[in-house]
């Protein structure tokens, strides 16, 4: 095990180059410059020209890039054009925040999922597993905005139980309590479409289980139903459950972008939504690194936690 992760993590240096060099040169290459944004439209040639030698974009693009390289092999990730911040420490106040989310999102649909897939396993073709279908089918079909604003009128706007936008309550101390009220609506919205998802592969994967061989052996032997569900047949069913949480973790970043742009949830989401209307180059090279990495490194649990679930697998 312990080689296959040396040799894991040595592939993962030219993927985050490659990925690096690709998003770099898309970034530049779209229209316009953060010097429209940065200067007065007013201002002569000659000081758009001195900002243009003072960010180095009078530079070829290979240049610039290597320049960009160079200053990330530092641990230096560059500074923001509009807040002239450090590109770490503003993506570092933002992880907590969507990782609140995103887990929170993901633990509640787990926790939906499991058993109504499991149960709509065990009763196939009954009612209880045409309404779960219909569930699942309602929270993969419904889109995150419409969802979200749905949400919003309905509980913030007509009951009022749930504050619409931000973190914490404005002037308050922002305490545990306040920040699980703000964040109840933003992660029901990404759990109804993470259990959507993930009760037709739980019912899917517990049906192709159920039919083997061992399990009718197990119960001819006089196992009790929930033993043999649990021990021999979920354990079974957990492969493709594991590559679909690994591959769902860095896809939440995605629905958190419109999840957190509509909630005005202060994340990555939000960052990334930010960075892009005002051409904030350095901080959407930051941004994209973290996701590479976090797509990486999910990849890589998963092949772990694969091991751990099935004695069988083994890495040499």
């Amino acid at each position: 095990m312990r080689n296959y992760l040396i040799r894991r993590t040595l592939v993962m240096i030219p993927l985050l180059f490659g990925v690096s060099v690709m998003n770099f040169f898309i970034i530049h290459l779209a229209p316009g410059s953060p010097l429209d944004l940065m200067i007065n439209p007013t201002a002569t040639a000659e000081v758009r020209a001195a900002m243009e030698h003072n960010l180095g974009f009078d530079a070829p693009i290979y240049r610039q890039y290597l320049a960009w390289l160079g200053s990330v092999l530092q641990g230096n990730l560059g500074y923001s054009y509009n807040s002239y911040r450090p590109v770490a420490g503003i993506i570092g106040e933002r992880i907590p925040a969507t990782f609140l989310l995103m887990g929170s999102a993901l633990f509640v649909g787990l926790l939906l999922a499991v058993p109504l897939g499991t149960a709509s396993a065990i009763k196939q073709h009954s009612v209880f597993d045409y309404l779960a279908t219909l569930a699942a089918f309602f929270g993969v079909s419904t889109p995150n905005f419409f969802l979200g604003l749905g949400f919003i009128y309905l509980f913030s706007v007509r009951l009022k139980l749930f504050p619409s936008s931000g973190m914490v309550t404005l002037g308050s101390g922002g305490d545990a309590l306040d920040t699980l009220r703000h964040l109840a609506l933003p992660c029901m919205v990404l759990s109804i479409s993470i259990c959507g998802r993930f009760i037709r592969y739980v019912r899917s994967s517990m049906l192709d289980v159920l039919h083997q061989d061992y399990l009718r052996t197990a119960a001819a032997k006089g196992v009790p139903f929930l033993p043999r569900l649990g021990v021999h047949a979920f354990r079974n069913a957990l492969l493709p459950l594991i590559t679909l949480i690994g591959l769902e973790i860095p896809g939440l970043l995605g629905g958190a972008v419109v999840t957190e742009q509509i909630f005005s949830w202060p994340g990555i989401g939000r960052l990334t939504v930010d960075s892009i209307m005002t051409r904030d180059y350095p901080v959407l090279m930051g941004l994209n690194l973290m996701s590479a990495v976090m797509v990486l490194l999910a990849s890589l649990i998963t092949d772990i936690l694969y091991a751990l679930a099935d004695p069988r697998i083994k890495y040499t």
